[in-house]
């Protein structure tokens, strides 16, 4: 039997392929193969280039830095905390405060319990977050996904459906971890032992990485672009939703005492979802008909992620060029001060990890 995927129009006709169906106002229309067959390609593509982007990151870790995080997960704790606590609480009070549809509220709830996206690791690099704990709270998010996301689905999303609909994918998630972990794990053996290659690597991997997030929203828009006729309110809650992730992710690293790169780092870590595994469940335990109200989420929830951490990324990026700007000003002040006062004195200042070390030179 041909399967059709569910379609309802609110024109008087339906498309010239559909077969009407109780009266003029509903239609179905025949599966696109086209959709079917660059999908997989694509997937397989952008898997790929996710393994090499994910090398290149690995490349950044040190392996005393990382194995410090994993003896004392301080930091890894926060980040557990933001994600599965914060996020899945945050998606439950937006579907509420919204009302939106039943069926749209456990989309919204299902992108919430997921893990961290992976790229949350490429941006991290750009605004010189802390390279290590983003690595170790990827991967430690993701493993952990396992128990909670059943958890944490089990608890919020019984006000609207019974929990046991929900089809965990635990083998997409295994694929993610294995894709996350051997890819990283390789790029710090090279960085352990050729760092100069590391550095080179590094530089391919991250603007790579930055194309291929980008990559992904387009791709997401196009395979599905029969589901973004909705509800302005779920677009409001798209919108929101990264956002409050962002924004808590920061405010309890800032609580916590975490340095200014790790308040960053699970920024981030909190608001780049895995959209791709949310899509996946949705597939997995959902009808066509079902689909239709709930698929748009995750690509509303994937280009709002992505536009305000690009936001985050470039206000970053000009505080840093105006701070340095600064400094060199103040610096060359300094010089021409002490030029005027004694030719045969020269003071340089350098840099590093936000320490000044003078040294004089004679």
């Amino acid at each position: 039997m041909e399967s059709y995927s569910w379609k309802t129009s609110m024109e008087s006709s339906c498309h010239v392929n559909s077969i009407i169906c109780n009266g003029t106002l509903e239609c179905l229309l025949p599966d696109d193969n086209y959709n079917r067959v660059l999908n997989t390609v694509l997937s397989t593509v952008i898997t790929v280039m996710l393994a090499l982007v994910m090398f290149s990151m690995g490349c950044t870790v040190e392996v005393k830095k990382f194995w410090g995080h994993i003896k004392r997960p301080w930091g890894i704790a926060v980040g557990f905390l933001c994600q599965f606590g914060i996020m899945p609480l945050t998606a439950f009070v937006l579907s509420f405060a919204f009302n939106i549809l039943p069926i749209q509220a456990v989309a919204v709830l299902i992108m919430g319990c997921c893990p961290g996206g992976t790229g949350s690791n490429i941006l991290a690099y750009w605004v010189d977050g802390d390279m290590d704990l983003s690595i170790s709270m990827t991967t430690c998010s993701t493993l952990l996904a396992l128990g909670m996301m059943p958890l944490c689905l089990f608890i919020y999303t019984k006000t609207w459906v019974d929990s046991s609909a929900i089809v965990i994918p635990y083998d997409s998630i295994g694929i993610s971890l294995v894709a996350l972990v051997v890819p990283v794990g390789i790029g710090i053996f090279v960085n352990h032992k050729w760092p100069k290659a590391a550095k080179k690597i590094l530089k391919i991997g991250s603007i790579t990485g930055f194309i291929l997030i980008i990559l992904i929203a387009v791709v997401g828009g196009v395979l599905y672009r029969g589901s973004w006729i909705i509800a302005p309110e779920l677009w409001i809650v798209g919108t929101i939703f990264p956002a409050a992730g962002y924004a808590f992710g920061f405010l309890l690293a800032y609580i916590s005492n975490q340095s200014w790169r790790g308040c960053r780092t699970v920024a981030l870590e909190t608001g780049m979802q895995n959209t791709q595994l949310c899509t996946t469940i949705v597939q997995l335990s959902f009808t066509p008909e079902q689909l239709g109200l709930m698929f748009a989420f995750p690509l509303i929830y994937s280009i709002f992620q992505i536009a305000f951490a690009a936001i985050f990324l470039v206000g970053y990026r000009l505080i840093i060029r105006g701070r340095k700007s600064g400094e060199q000003e103040e610096e060359n002040k300094m010089e021409s001060t002490l030029g005027e006062t004694n030719e045969g004195f020269k003071m340089e200042d350098k840099f590093s990890n936000g320490d000044i070390e003078k040294t004089d030179n004679a």
